[in-house]
Order: structure tokens, then C-alpha cells, then sequence
């Protein structure tokens, strides 16, 4: 049964349905052979009108283009990460699916194209994960011995006969498995997490000198902090003067926060540890732009204690006593995923709810407003593992790409912009 967060919806959704049906009605009543009418799902550069694109709920934002998940070699989606060309400024998506990493040029957003897939190091996995520094993609996969793969973005630039089968420019073997990848790219180092527990150090970050793309090395890690479900990595400029310059890595590391430096990578030091009511799977999170707050999301309190879509904001003025500052609820009951920040706006990828855009300029009094969404989940908003993985919101164009579990790449762009 389909289910709608606003009445309003009703009205359009009810045309789409009756319009479809005449056309079937008259297709079947005509002598000439008809060709079959294409999923309105697949029409690229659709607008937001009366609460709608195409079939998908939204809010001042417009579905520019789609790439599903066959044109993908792929029968699911994960994680997705974004490269814009120096040279050319052509914008490209990097989409993670079970069977490869899928290169995508959307510099016309309304016509795709896909260049090629690098396929799995080893095996097909549900986790895969992209980032990118120096014009080379870094891609690490829960697959069993998977290790980090280095494929040269400037490639892209010469791509003749698309869609290609490519081969990575650089298979690094130094560890088998990892969740995710976090790079600094103001260091040149790769922080793989998430690794299998029996590992060197349970889980925690690996530290790669990336400085020389085609030569990473290895130069240990840390595993006291625990197991790294995901991370971020910076050179601090914040407001705790006592670590300007340093390298700071801020874990979530499943029931708590962890904020460690790691600017020495044969010394590095816990510099403070922090939980919240609820926890029950911290999940991932991000620095706002002046490093003053750290946006933390729990994937799993949806799903297990009911609330609401819930964003945890804590206050990093002192790095050695972070403190609690407040908790964001959403309109909708779907599990939080990923989450980024750019210009004030936090760019949320909210599972069956999609993506939600929330104004955080006001954070410091403790407000956040949603200003837009794009849902690619139509059906209903339930705590379920479907739909929006990952959102990139960093392209200067304006695009934003989202990769969705079942339906494969989406390309979208606030109306009117």
C-alpha cells in the first residue's frame, strides 16, 4: 500500500494513475503494434511540482537524471562519492554497487553517461566505499580480502567506446577488508576502518601515506579507541586553539565518539571519548564547517526504540570535554544513514525518507529546520534498510548526486538553481 506524508499528494498521484490507464486503454484498442510505454521512474529532468517529480515525493528540489542499477552491471547500490575534473571541470559520479565501482559522467545532468566499471577486487559485497585525493579514486569493500584499490580519475577524460570494463591502476594488498575509507586530503592520508575485529587493531584505523597515489604506504594504525564504523579526518583549524594543525581523526565507533590525534602516526593519542542517552549504533558523523560542532547519526535508534529520524549535535569547542548539545528529530520514523555539510545545510541520506536538507545555521541555539527533500522511496517512510545510501553535495554546479540501494543513481538540484 502506498502511503504519503501529505494529503496533498493525492490529487496529482490519482491524474498520473488515470492518465496511465487511458493511455493503456487507447494502446489497446488500436490495430498498430505499440511500443511498451517506458517507467515514468526513468524520465530525466522533471521538475518538483505540487509535491511531486515524476513519481517521487519532494521539496524544492528537481530530479535532473537517473542511472538505475542494470545500466550499473549491479543489483544493488551503496556508497556514492563525486570527482570534478581540474582541468576540464566536468563533474563525475563514482557509485558503489555489489559488484563494482561504476563511473558516471554528469556534467549534462539530464543525459548521464556511464564510462566503464572497475569491477571487485575479489568477491560481490553489500559495503563498498569511495573517496577520492590527487585525481584518484581509493576504494575499499567489505569483500574478503579486498584490500584498497587505486584507479586514476583523469582516465575518465579518454573513455571512446563507454561503457568499459576498466582495471585498477594500483591493487594495495597491506589489509584484507575494510567498511569504509576516510582520506584528509590536506595530509595525504588514507584512514581505512573498519576491518575485521581479530585483526592488528580490532577495527580501528589503519594509517596510509597516499601522498604518492600509485605507492601508499603503510604506517600502522591505532586500535585502543576500538572498532571505527566510520570517520572523519581533519587538519584542525577550530576553535580549541590547543590542537590548531593537528591531525585530528573523530570515530563513531558504534556506542560512542571518539576523538583522537593522530598527527603522530607512531604516537597517537586519545584526547577524549564521548556517548549520549540511546545510544545504540553511532553510527557516522561530521564537523561543521567552523569545527566548533560534531553532527553525529544513530542508525539504529529508528529501528529499535521507534523515535523519529534523530540527528545528535555535540558541542567540540574543547576538544578534551566535548559535551552533549542537542537532539535534531525529523518528521519522518526512517533510519538516519549518512550525513555531510555544506554552506549551513546539512545534507542528510535518510534511508526510505531519502534525502532531507536541514538549514543548521541556527545551531547554536539549538535549531535546525528542514528546507527541502528529495525521497526515492515513494512507497512509505518506515525504519527499514532501503533506499537513499549516501548522498554528495559538493559539486560547485549546484548537482548532488544520491545513490539509493534498489534503484541505482540519482542526480538532482535544488529548483530554480
Amino acid at each position: 500500500m502506498l502511503t504519503y506524508r501529505n494529503s496533498q499528494f493525492l490529487p496529482n498521484k490519482i491524474q498520473t494513475i488515470l492518465f496511465v490507464f487511458a493511455l493503456m486503454l487507447s494502446q489497446s484498442c488500436s490495430n498498430e503494434s505499440v511500443p511498451p510505454v517506458e517507467p515514468a521512474v526513468d524520465t530525466p529532468g522533471t521538475p518538483c511540482i505540487n509535491g511531486f517529480a515524476d513519481i517521487y515525493p519532494c521539496g524544492g528540489y528537481d530530479l535532473m537524471g537517473r542511472v538505475p542499477l542494470s545500466e550499473l552491471n549491479a543489483t544493488s547500490g551503496n556508497d556514492c562519492w563525486g570527482w570534478t575534473d581540474p582541468a576540464t571541470g566536468k563533474e563525475y559520479a563514482l557509485m558503489g554497487t555489489d559488484a563494482n565501482t561504476s563511473f558516471v559522467d554528469i556534467s549534462i545532468p539530464d543525459q548521464p553517461l556511464v564510462l566503464g566499471m572497475l569491477p571487485t577486487a575479489t568477491a560481490s559485497s553489500s559495503w563498498r566505499d569511495i573517496k577520492v585525493y590527487n585525481n584518484y579514486a581509493f576504494i575499499v569493500s567489505e569483500a574478503n580480502v579486498h584490500g584498497m584499490q587505486v584507479f586514476d580519475l583523469t582516465r575518465l577524460r579518454d573513455v571512446s567506446n563507454p561503457p568499459e570494463n576498466f582495471i585498477a591502476d594500483f591493487h594495495f594488498t597491506g589489509f584484507g577488508s575494510a567498511h569504509n575509507i576516510v582520506i584528509n586530503e590536506t595530509s595525504g592520508y588514507a584512514y581505512p576502518v573498519g576491518q575485521n575485529r581479530s585483526t592488528t587493531y580490532a577495527g580501528g584505523p589503519l594509517f596510509i601515506n597516499i601522498q604518492d597515489p600509485l605507492n601508499p604506504l603503510s604506517e600502522g594504525g591505532f586500535g585502543d579507541g576500538g572498532y571505527s564504523h566510520d570517520a572523519e579526518v581533519v587538519t584542525y583549524n577550530g576553535p580549541d586553539s590547543d590542537y590548531t594543525g593537528q591531525e585530528i581523526f573523530v570515530g563513531s565507533n558504534e556506542n560512542e565518539v571518539v576523538v583522537i590525534n593522530v598527527t603522530d602516526k607512531q604516537n597517537p593519542t586519545i584526547i577524549s571519548r564521548i556517548t549520549y542517552n540511546n545510544v545504540r549504533y553511532t553510527h557516522q558523523g561530521s564537523f561543521t564547517e567552523d569545527m566548533r560542532y560534531f553532527i553525529v547519526g544513530d542508525e539504529l535508534d529508528e529501528f529499535r526504540l521507534g523515535n523519529p529520524t534523530k540527528t545528535i549535535v555535540l558541542d567540540f569547542t574543547d576538544l578534551d570535554n566535548p559535551i552533549f548539545h542537542f537532539n535534531y528529530f525529523g518528521n519522518a520514523p526512517a533510519i538516519d544513514h549518512n550525513g555531510y555539510i555544506k554552506d549551513n545545510l546539512f545534507y542528510l541520506a535518510n534511508y526510505r525518507a531519502g534525502v532531507r536538507i536541514i538549514d543548521i545555521s541556527q545551531i547554536d541555539n539549538k535549531l535546525f529546520t528542514e528546507v527541502g527533500f528529495f525521497d526515492t522511496y515513494p512507497a512509505n517512510d518506515s525504519a527499514e534498510f532501503n533506499g537513499v545510501w549516501n548522498v554528495y553535495p559538493f559539486f560547485s554546479s549546484g548537482n548532488i548526486i544520491l545513490s539509493d540501494i534498489e534503484k541505482g543513481l540519482f542526480i538532482i538540484r535544488k529548483s530554480g538553481s
